[in-house]
């Protein structure tokens, strides 16, 4: 079995959208009992319309109603043993000043540095183990069997939040968090700032007239993400679509691509986010059998992404986009 499939269960889904300074709304309001996130169109010729999300939350106060992907969860007091088995939700938690709620998190769950990372597998959840813990509250980012089935048994509140489809999706669950951590003011203002730091490298881009056409390599067996995925949409913010989106079989948004199909698409910029997992870099691609040829390559548009932030959906997407930014000035200015 190729290790993309393995990715995929954690959420190899990823964020994007726009070129030529285009702006996100201010999209919090940590007092009313709604909050509304907006995404702005990318400023491109691939521009698609702005997306407004509207999200129903109850108040700061205990008991306290969160919803995540298995409905309506109840909290009835302010959780202070959290278990998270997700990495992005462990990367959220502590990015909304949750962090000192926490008291374990899974295997992956390798960031930020002070989180308590634990055998505890995401994968395959030990629920006795999990439960001698003490936990109020447990976040997952799926439901293997009948995992939340047992906590409910257990009387121990639960919340999946799968992988975000959109950037929206990211925004909806750190809302979500904060509201099942007592938290929601901070996740509020956490939102608000991303949108923010999106807006301003957004804006260092130069306009471009066509779309640049991009590789996003998940694995050394060429999988790669189509625009319609997460990491597309964020990409579609830097005026990006990927060359994958031609695929005859595009495999929900994840292709495998071939040698002889990427040689052909000749993309402008390539993306590794298999540097960790696969040991791949700027010259490891550059020495594959004609490649070396390859737009991407001669220009230096290569960026070897940390596997963890390019398949995680949390705050540390406004660094990815900042990454990918940075190439792509270079090189408009290069050239």
């Amino acid at each position: 079995m190729s290790r993309f499939p393995t990715c995929l269960v954690l959420g190899l889904a990823l964020v994007a959208t726009a070129c030529g300074g285009a702006t996100s709304e201010d999209a919090t309001d940590a007092v009313g009992e709604e909050v509304t996130t907006t995404t702005a169109a990318p400023a491109s010729a691939t521009a698609g319309p702005a997306t407004t999300t509207t999200v129903a939350i109850a108040g700061a106060e205990f008991p306290a109603i969160a919803t995540g992907d298995n409905g309506a969860v109840e909290i009835l007091a302010r959780p202070e043993a959290v278990v998270s088995l997700s990495p992005t939700a462990t990367e959220i938690l502590f990015a909304i000043d949750a962090g000192d709620q926490v008291i374990a998190a899974d295997s992956l769950s390798d960031y930020p540095a002070e989180a308590p990372t634990t055998s505890l597998s995401a994968f395959e959840p030990n629920v006795e183990a999990i439960a001698e813990l003490g936990p109020d509250l447990v976040v997952l980012s799926f439901d293997p069997g009948d995992v939340v089935a047992s906590f409910d048994a257990l009387g121990i509140p639960t919340l999946v939040q799968s992988a975000a489809l959109s950037i929206a999706d990211t925004y909806e669950q750190m809302l979500q968090l904060g509201v099942a951590t007592g938290n929601r003011d901070a996740a509020a203002a956490t939102i608000k700032q991303m949108q923010a730091d999106i807006d301003e490298v957004v804006a260092t881009l130069p306009a471009t007239d066509e779309p640049i056409r991009y590789y996003h390599e998940l694995d050394d067996t060429y999988y790669s993400v189509a625009s319609t995925t997460f990491i597309g949409e964020i990409y579609s913010l830097l005026g990006m679509i990927s060359i994958a989106d031609g695929a005859a079989d595009l495999n929900f948004g994840y292709p495998q691509l071939s040698a002889e199909f990427i040689l052909e698409a000749d993309p402008d910029v390539i993306l590794l986010a298999d540097t960790m997992c696969c040991g791949q870099d700027a010259t490891t691609v550059s020495e594959r059998p004609g490649w070396s040829n390859l737009t991407a390559i001669a220009d230096g548009s290569i960026v070897e992404l940390e596997d963890d932030v390019a398949s995680r959906w949390g705050p540390r997407i406004v660094d990815l986009l900042a990454e990918v930014a940075a190439i792509l000035v270079a090189t408009s200015e290069a050239g």
